[in-house]
């Protein structure tokens, strides 16, 4: 008997997944052993997050053949009811998580629109920004614990076909795990902005004051392309 996982899976598979489902890590049996894992944890009792049919949002949300934009986060939010399946979306009822404040801020100050009080970011998701995490599953309370799986071969994937597939995307990349896929994007189509990671943990500060989404509107709009509207309500 299939797992929640495996469910989610064979549903994010039956559907036309939006040219996600050609890559390798859906065809060689790579997802459905992460999807195992996955379900052993949950048979053992663990609180997985997020709950099973939103695991694969950010590839649901944003087929291949619309994305304009790139940002990679590490894991989703390890309390209940926080993340579903986008990385640094926040669907809580407290206060913004920190990374998405320092986020969201940045994008206020360079938009000149007001701090959202939502941290909700299916709008952009449905522009053509891919909000894809390095894993996309964790376990409640347990940052991280998911980041071995095996869903990286995913991510690896994902942002390798963007880069030969698409025509102009800009990757906004975060922190050093982000930064790393660098080395996978032909920089000679796309552009790519690197800068710190916007956690307050950062000591360096190096995120504050990057103008990422300026910078990505302005090089899309040269290229021909619809810019993405940050905006929040």
């Amino acid at each position: 008997m299939a797992g929640p996982t495996e469910d989610a899976l064979r549903h994010f598979k039956d559907s036309r997944s939006g040219g996600w489902r050609d890559l390798a890590f859906f065809r060689d049996g790579s997802a459905e052993a992460v999807a195992a894992k996955v379900d052993g944890r949950i048979a053992a009792g663990a609180n997985v997050l997020p709950p099973p049919p939103d695991i694969f949002n950010a590839l649901l949300l944003t087929p291949l053949d619309t994305v304009k934009a790139v940002i990679l986060g590490q894991d989703p939010y390890p309390t209940p009811g926080d993340a579903h399946g986008l990385a640094f979306s926040y669907r809580g009822g407290r206060r913004l998580p920190a990374s998405l404040r320092t986020i969201l801020a940045e994008m206020a100050a360079e938009t000149g629109a007001p701090m959202p009080k939502t941290g909700d970011l299916t709008p952009w998701a449905r522009q053509g920004v891919l909000l894809l995490n390095t894993a996309l599953t964790v376990e409640a309370g347990a940052a991280g614990a998911h980041l071995k799986f095996g869903w990286s071969a995913l991510v690896d994937q994902a942002v390798q076909a963007v880069s030969d597939r698409r025509p102009a995307v800009a990757f906004l990349l975060w922190g050093a795990p982000a930064r790393k896929r660098a080395a996978l994007i032909d920089a000679a189509k796309h552009l790519v902005l690197e800068s710190g990671h916007p956690s307050p943990l950062n000591r360096l500060n190096d995120f504050r004051g990057t103008r990422p989404f300026t910078r990505a509107n302005a090089w899309l709009d040269e290229k021909g392309i619809e810019p993405v509207d940050w905006r929040l309500g």
